[in-house]
C-alpha cells in the first residue's frame, strides 16, 4: 500500500523552516498545499472574537495538515504556530489528494483517525464543561502525556514538548492564572515536576484518578 509519509512528500522537493513562533499560515489564507511535519511541534489554534485562544491539536512530526482544506477545498480558519523550530516538507494539493483517490486504504485510515479525533475532542469537550478547574487541567497533562510522553526511569513519563502555562490553558480554555495554579497543586500533589524545561509525570496512576478519565488514548491527532 502507498503511504502519505516522509517519502512521498520528499519527491516534491519543497523545504520549509519555520522558526520558533513563527505562523505558518492563518484564517481566511489560501493553504499553499499540504504540509508533511519532519521535525518540529506546530500549535493549532482558533481565537474569538473576544481575543481568547483556544488550542484545538498540537502535531508533531509524522502528521500532515490541513486536510479538512484538502479534501473538502473549504476556507482554512485556524492559525498554525510553531511551538519550536519546524521543518515542513511541502506536497501539492491535488497530489495528496490523488494519493488518497488511489488508494481506498489510506483514505480508510485517514477516515479512521479523523473519527478517532472527533471521538477525543467530544470527550475533551465533556471534561472541559462538566469538570472543575483541577479536573480540566489534570486531564489536559493526561492527554498530553498520553500523546508526547516518554517513560523515562522505568516509572516517570517526560512531556516531549515545551509546554508553557499559557498554552496548557489554551488547550483547557482557562486562564494562565487558573492554569498556573491548579498546576500548582498537581507540584504539590507530587503529581507533576519540571525538569530541564519539560514535564514530567511523577505519577500517571495518581493524574489519571485525578482526572477521572477512563481513556485519553488518541484524543489529539
Amino acid at each position: 500500500m502507498q503511504k502519505l509519509d516522509e517519502f512521498f512528500f520528499t519527491q516534491f522537493n519543497s523545504v520549509h523552516r519555520f522558526k520558533k513562533n513563527q505562523l505558518i499560515f492563518w484564517p481566511d489564507m489560501q493553504p499553499p498545499g499540504v504540509f508533511y511535519v519532519k521535525s518540529g511541534f506546530i500549535r493549532q489554534y482558533l481565537v474569538s472574537e473576544s481575543g481568547k485562544e483556544l488550542t484545538v491539536n498540537i502535531l508533531k512530526p509524522g502528521t500532515y495538515f490541513p486536510m479538512v482544506w484538502a479534501l473538502n477545498n473549504t476556507s482554512n480558519i485556524y492559525f498554525y504556530e510553531c511551538l519550536t523550530q519546524t521543518i515542513l516538507f511541502k506536497a501539492p494539493r491535488e497530489k495528496v489528494v490523488k494519493q488518497l483517490e488511489d488508494n481506498p486504504d489510506l483514505l480508510y485510515d485517514l477516515t479512521k483517525r479523523i473519527l478517532s479525533g472527533l471521538d477525543g475532542i467530544t470527550k475533551m469537550m465533556e471534561t472541559l464543561l462538566t469538570g472543575n478547574a483541577y479536573r480540566q487541567i489534570a486531564y489536559v497533562v493526561l492527554v498530553l502525556a498520553k500523546r508526547f510522553g516518554k517513560l523515562i526511569n522505568k516509572k516517570e513519563v517526560r512531556i516531549d514538548v515545551p509546554l508553557t502555562h499559557r498554552l496548557i490553558g489554551t488547550l483547557a480554555g482557562l486562564s494562565r492564572e487558573s492554569t498556573s495554579l491548579e498546576l500548582r497543586k498537581l507540584t504539590k500533589n507530587k503529581i507533576i515536576a519540571k525538569k530541564n524545561g519539560f514535564m514530567l509525570i511523577k505519577n500517571m496512576e495518581k493524574l489519571e484518578k485525578e482526572s477521572q478519565a477512563n481513556s485519553a488514548e488518541n484524543i489529539i491527532l
